[in-house]
């Protein structure tokens, strides 16, 4: 209530201060001007007396201001007879109905045609209101009206296809990958994104058509990372864990230090009973077992083989302790938490990498494009 009463405060200031004039008689220029000519005769009248000024200066320049003096009396007697007329009454009255019906007028109307119950809307909500435009699903109904008007666009269907697969729309996905690939031509990379999608719409069971889309993607590409990891998990799927384990065992062994993937992988060749390669290295320098005692892991029931895992992790976690500077087990040990899916684990073995080679920029900066590389720093 009292925000109303502050804005009826300033309306009305703001009403009063441009009536105000309306409401006044004219200011009597006449009689200004009477007085500045009576001052001029006086002062022609001293110079005379005093010499400074010839006689028939003084009469000229006294009829002259004589002539201006009568005049300015003629429009001041002018002035004052129309104003004692209905003008001012009728300003006044204007001034008055003006200060008072046109608050009311635009209460009235805010009123009826406002929305004075909603609450204030800030900057940042009506920025966020504006963002809002720019959703997901309105930039998707774009991409949609677009594709209406171009169906032969192979572009914007391969642009929307992976955002229908984040967005739960498998089907929409599939046929948007069908139609890329039916547009541009297929390649290794088209036909195993078509799997992908197939796959995701059989709720991550490896069909038929999507094992097909896989294997012709690996006879196009027999490199192609995605496919080869979705044929191993085919096998899996099949039963055949062997043969599952022998893809994921070769998809590791020559993959980069840093490549994202490799943890997913990593995960899940242990999950058929093999030994990611890269755990053979996280304590060379330590006594403990030899490459052939770890390819023969695969060998050993689930929990031996998880046991001996960790007993390698943690040595190499004991001598990193004692031997902190050594920036490569430190890369070793996080990426060796990650193929064991301790994700915790690897954010701590990174925090203690951090501490323990802050004096060091340049081992520094390699751990922490270790982290990045992991997604550890989140």
């Amino acid at each position: 209530m009292s925000l109303w009463f502050v804005f009826a405060l300033m309306t009305a200031a703001a009403i009063f201060a441009v009536l105000w004039p309306l409401g006044r008689r004219s200011a009597a220029e006449g009689g200004s001007d009477l007085e500045v000519y009576r001052d001029q005769l006086e002062e022609i009248a001293r110079d005379r007396a005093e010499g400074r000024i010839g006689a028939a200066e003084a009469d000229a320049a006294r009829i002259e201001v004589s002539r201006r003096l009568i005049a300015a009396a003629d429009a001041a007697e002018s002035e004052a007879q129309r104003s004692e007329g209905g003008p001012v009454w009728r300003r006044r009255v204007a001034a008055i109905v003006g200060l008072v019906l046109l608050p009311i007028g635009a209460s009235v109307a805010y009123l009826a045609l406002g929305s004075p119950q909603l609450p204030g809307q800030p900057l940042a909500e009506r920025r966020a209101a504006a963002q809002q435009d720019n959703s997901i699903d309105t930039l998707i109904a774009r991409v949609e009206a677009h594709l209406e008007k171009n169906p032969n666009d192979a572009r914007g269907y391969e642009v929307v296809a992976p955002v229908y697969l984040r967005m739960g729309r498998f089907a929409d996905a599939v046929n948007a990958r069908r139609k890329a690939i039916a547009l541009a031509g297929e390649n290794a990379q088209r036909q195993a994104d078509l799997g992908e999608a197939l796959a995701a719409l059989g709720n991550g069971v490896i069909t038929a058509d999507a094992k097909a889309a896989f294997e012709r993607a690996l006879e196009l590409d027999r490199n192609d990372l995605k496919s080869l990891y979705f044929i191993g998990l085919a096998a899996e799927q099949d039963g055949d864990r062997k043969k599952a384990a022998a893809i994921w065992m070769s998809m590791l062994k020559d993959a980069p230090a840093d490549a994202p993937w490799a943890p997913m992988v990593g995960e899940a060749l242990t999950r058929v009973g093999g030994v990611p390669p890269k755990l053979a290295e996280v304590a060379p320098a330590q006594p403990g077992p030899s490459a052939d005692d770890i390819a023969a892991a695969g060998q050993m029931s689930e929990q031996d083989r998880s046991e001996m895992v960790r007993g390698m992790v943690a040595r190499l976690a004991d001598r990193l302790s004692q031997d902190s500077g050594d920036v490569a087990g430190w890369q070793r040990l996080m990426r060796a938490y990650m193929v064991m899916g301790d994700r915790d684990k690897a954010k701590g073995a990174a925090g203690d990498a951090r501490k323990a080679l802050a004096a060091d920029p340049d081992k520094l900066r390699q751990i922490d494009e270790t982290i990045k590389s992991m997604g550890l720093d989140g």
